[in-house]
């Protein structure tokens, strides 16, 4: 069993020392920390910046680390700011639209490996 719990293996990440991904215009990735089960990505936008509307397996919770969005999770948009959060169930379409520069910290359940995939 893997008890990896950070992109190389090692039980503790510097935002420092791990590397960005570019996933959009004017959005970016970072994971911080994984294992099988459990995954941690901060995700950053400029302003106008899109998290186009997707779905997929995993469970997700998303807070607002930074800034404003406008979040949509099924059928409702709400909007969000520092120290909001949302939660996507399995499946269910979702994304955001930020206003202003900021900061999402997602977790999923179980791991992103098509995240990982990508970095390969």
């Amino acid at each position: 069993m893997s008890s990896s719990t950070s992109t190389d293996g090692a039980p503790f990440v510097t935002t420092a020392d791990t590397p960005w991904e570019t996933v959009g215009d004017g959005v970016r990735r970072q994971i911080l920390g994984h294992g099988p089960d459990l995954m941690m990505v901060r995700v950053d936008f400029r302003d106008g910046a899109v998290g186009a509307i997707h779905h997929h397996p995993h469970r997700q919770v998303t807070y607002v680390a930074a800034g404003r969005f406008d979040v949509t999770v099924g059928d409702e948009t709400k909007s969000l700011g520092v120290g909001d959060c949302f939660f996507a169930r399995a499946d269910v379409p979702h994304g955001v639209v930020a206003h202003g520069a900021g900061t999402l910290i997602d977790v999923f359940t179980p791991a992103r490996e098509d995240f990982l995939a990508a970095r390969s």
